[in-house]
């Protein structure tokens, strides 16, 4: 039987004192990073703000096995919120409405949430109608005839079943109660709202395909109400996935456990507190990108140059060579080398030790 299943759903308890220590440290931290941030200067913060949606987008997305180019997403998002980024790409329409969600649910997180404004999101992640090579049903709730909602695992003949969501006839009442709620004064912690409201969503699983997406951008959004504020120095989403096994695991335990949710509260919290811990990281990357810009802003750089300075100064892996440059700039052999040698005198790269055909280029500091 799964909690859905139980007469008293959704009435969650959990026990206070065992999560009390763990929230106080959570609600600690994240003064801490928002009294930072606010110290940091309005282009850091920017910077930040743009490092931090583009993880939470492309690792949420993640999650479900579908993998968004980073610098799609990245140039969609500077361009929704009026960031001047060097190295733009155009972006494609599947990658444009998962961040269209994310942004209707961080920037506008104080307005209410209603079943139109959850079918804008599913339409958003599904233009073209079918997940994969399927047609599914969007922009509403799932019908009967599509049969049970499974979460399965393993190959085909034996499959696990790790959980089945209420029946298509409930949904209508399900979200209602839900919408109901969420959308009510906070009578709890919003911290441990965004908890509740994660695995209370999760597990109504309303839609055909996408449920693990929205019911990451659900939780961003309350996380945004209880940071009081639409920038976002931290990504639950980029924790999740690193703990992707460990979080299907609780999900299933809680799912087939009592409507006592102190072990998953607890679970939610731990993974929020380490995600404020790559909060750090993404400061020391911005504020080293920063300093870059800021002592190079009177050298002029042609667009397939910025493009792959912007990459070095984010993520780059592996040893920048004249072959790699062409590639990434779809240009000649010729032209990559030219570029390069310009960067060398302008002082922006320097030659590594060694030479030939393989000669590594690095970024000055």
């Amino acid at each position: 039987m799964y909690i859905h299943q139980l007469k008293n759903w959704p009435s969650f308890t959990w026990d206070t004192e065992a999560i009390l220590v763990r929230l106080g440290e959570v609600r600690h931290r994240q003064g801490r990073i928002l009294g930072l941030m606010s110290s940091a200067g309005f282009k850091l913060q920017e910077s930040a703000v743009l490092d931090t949606l583009t993880l939470d987008v492309t690792k949420s997305s993640e999650i479900e096995g579908v993998k968004l180019n980073i610098d799609q997403v990245r140039s969609s998002i500077a361009l929704r919120l009026g960031i001047e980024l060097a190295g733009a790409v155009p972006t494609d329409r599947n990658v444009d409405g998962v961040v269209e969600m994310m942004l209707d649910a961080t920037q506008k997180y104080m307005d209410d949430l209603t079943a139109d404004r959850l079918y804008d999101w599913h339409a958003a992640l599904f233009p073209t109608g079918r997940s994969g090579m399927h047609k599914i049903t969007v922009a509403a709730w799932r019908m009967p005839e599509a049969g049970p909602m499974q979460v399965v695992s393993g190959v085909m003949g034996k499959e696990k079943i790790h959980f089945e969501a209420p029946e298509a006839e409930r949904l209508s009442t399900e979200m209602d109660s839900f919408f109901n709620w969420f959308n009510a004064e906070p009578t709890t912690d919003a911290v441990l709202k965004a908890a509740i409201a994660h695995l209370w969503f999760v597990t109504i699983h309303p839609f055909d395909d996408g449920n693990g997406r929205i019911t990451r951008a659900i939780t961003d959004m309350q996380l945004a109400r209880a940071d009081g504020t639409s920038q976002r120095f931290y990504s639950m989403s980029a924790q999740i996935l690193r703990k992707k096994a460990a979080y299907y695991d609780m999900l299933e335990q809680t799912q087939k456990g009592d409507m006592d949710i102190t072990h998953w509260l607890s679970w939610f919290l731990d993974c929020l507190f380490q995600a404020m811990d790559h909060t750090e990281e993404t400061l020391s990357v911005v504020t080293n990108r920063a300093r870059f810009w800021e002592k190079n802003r009177e050298v002029s750089l042609n667009n397939r140059q910025q493009y792959v300075v912007s990459v070095l100064l984010d993520e780059f892996y592996g040893k920048l060579t004249s072959t790699k440059w062409a590639k990434m700039t779809k240009s000649s052999p010729d032209t990559a080398l030219r570029d390069i040698q310009d960067l060398i005198e302008k002082g922006i790269l320097e030659k590594e030790t060694g030479g030939g055909r393989n000669t590594a280029y690095s970024l000055i500091a």
